[in-house]
């Protein structure tokens, strides 16, 4: 029984979501994601990735799935060719202190309402809320492409949303989504899959949530919303796998070491159905 892994899980899931939210903001203990840590490398991965499949994001509507209240991701989209971008996220957690940092390179795209740094509405949109529920969806035209990066794995309907995002997606637009299946305590990749879902539900997962699917799970989800879906592996930690295995359960394995070892992919999806 892993108990430096038990008590940090149960002081996480514990934890108020006000003190979990101040901790990710300044980035002590709870660390943030790729679009927080470093907006630049996430945004030109996604134009480096989405140009491998020749799509281009100039002249395009774009929509940042989860932006976490920073706006760096939006305005070097825009300043890479996009026409509009849509900064999305369930919460207004917005990061002023961060997105006062980015004037002097795109005030072109911001401007200061009082103490508050606001995007520009000509080029950004912020879109606060649940994506599923149709008052949300009626407040942003169709978009060509939708981008996220480590937010699949929190969501706590992950068919639900995916179809919402599939629905604000133009006829030819497309997807870029990059997925975490790892335990975010990162020493221990698979720790949580060994746990019931009443215990992991109760007492151990996370404020920010994380829903244990797996590669096959989102497969799933996506060919049920998109005709055309390809997804990229880019990590497998099969010794790491190997060595827990047996205490997985069955339902987070399919049997096959080359899929239930995955723990980084991509996805690209389009045609929405």
């Amino acid at each position: 029984m892993n108990l430096r892994y038990l008590f940090l899980r149960l002081l996480r899931h514990f934890m108020p979501e006000g003190l979990a939210r101040f901790l990710l903001k300044r980035r002590w203990i709870i660390k943030p994601g790729l679009e927080s840590t470093d907006p630049f490398s996430a945004s030109a991965r996604y134009v480096d990735t989405l140009s491998a499949q020749s799509v281009s994001i100039a002249g395009k509507r774009v929509l940042v799935f989860g932006y976490g209240g920073r706006f760096a991701v939006g305005v070097d989209l825009l300043k890479r060719g996009a026409a509009h971008v849509v900064l999305c996220d369930h919460f207004v957690l917005l990061d002023t202190e961060r997105n006062r940092e980015l004037l002097s390179a795109y005030g072109q795209y911001l401007k200061v309402e009082g103490d508050e740094v606001q995007p520009r509405g000509e080029f950004i949109t912020l879109l606060h809320g649940d994506i599923r529920e149709d008052v949300i969806q009626r407040q942003v035209s169709q978009v060509d492409i939708i981008l996220s990066t480590s937010v699949f794995e929190h969501l706590d309907d992950v068919p639900g949303i995916t179809k919402a995002l599939a629905k604000l997606t133009a006829p030819q637009g497309i997807h870029l989504h990059f997925v975490d299946l790892r335990d975010h305590f990162f020493k221990y990749p698979f720790e949580m899959l060994k746990f019931p879902e009443g215990v992991w539900k109760n007492f151990l997962n996370p404020t920010s949530n994380l829903n244990r699917y797996r590669w096959n799970d989102y497969k799933r989800v996506f060919d049920a919303n998109f005709s055309k879906v390809e997804f990229t592996v880019l990590e497998r930690l099969v010794d790491e796998f190997r060595k827990v295995q047996g205490n997985i359960l069955a339902e987070f394995k399919i049997g096959d070491e080359a899929v239930d070892a995955v723990t980084l992919i991509y996805v690209i999806a389009s045609q929405p159905k």
